[in-house]
């Protein structure tokens, strides 16, 4: 399998996903600069954390209205996997390729810690190694994670499985406590309808060695694989 990640001005967690993919997940990988547009040698790409273009205007704004956001449209369009993290998943927002959009925290404060997050989904290649209810330990760091989506879509999205993860406390449960930006019912991650773009707050690549406290993040960058393979 080749992995793309894609590299924005600003972008500040490439080469660690880079690595986790690399060294630790042993598998094909890239990275992509922003003005390129053929994606044809990937199978996924990912768009890593950070914050593209000094998060001018909105975060993720700019670096949606790039020659590679633009080609990984078409990507997503033919099927392509893509994953886009924290940052990353602004963009999608952006771009239109996830519904909804991610505001400020509802605190106002820049969030960083280990979060408990449970799987609503585990029939998606992004969370195929997961169980359905099973709570996974990533953290988070952003400022802008606070997911908002209108309830009509909102309820498509429920309807067809498209709710992927949840900020919930150590025991599986969703609760305000539990909620570190004010998500609508503690979102954390979503799909869109094909089930092939996806977006989350939390960092996978950060959860990935034993050393860092927590290797959850490998059942998700583990799923991508099994999914395609």
């Amino acid at each position: 399998m080749k992995f793309g990640v894609a590299v924005y001005p600003g972008s500040n967690c490439d080469y660690d996903t880079y690595r986790v993919i690399r060294d630790i997940l042993k598998e094909d990988v890239r990275l992509i600069d922003y003005r390129e547009t053929d994606l044809s040698d990937l199978d996924c790409v990912v768009l890593p954390g950070g914050f593209s273009f000094g998060d001018y205007l909105r975060p993720g704004t700019l670096a949606a209205h790039t020659p590679l956001t633009g080609a990984v449209k078409e990507f997503a369009d033919k099927g392509g996997f893509v994953i886009g993290i924290c940052n990353g998943f602004q963009i999608l927002t952006e771009a239109h390729l996830l519904p909804g959009a991610l505001m400020p925290n509802i605190h106002g404060k820049f969030v960083c810690k280990h979060q408990y997050l449970r799987v609503e989904n585990s029939d998606t290649p992004f969370t195929n190694q997961c169980e359905d209810g099973q709570v996974l330990k990533i953290p988070i760091a952003h400022h802008d994670g606070n997911y908002f989506v209108d309830e009509e879509t909102l309820r498509k999205m429920e309807d067809n499985g498209q709710i992927i993860l949840r900020y919930c406390d150590e025991f599986g449960n969703i609760t305000e406590d539990a909620n570190p930006n004010g998500s609508i019912r503690n979102i954390a991650g979503i799909t869109n309808e094909k089930k092939n773009v996806f977006g989350l707050m939390p960092h996978p690549e950060r959860a990935a060695e034993s050393i860092l406290g927590t290797e959850d993040g490998l059942y998700i960058l583990k799923s991508i694989i099994e999914a395609y393979s």
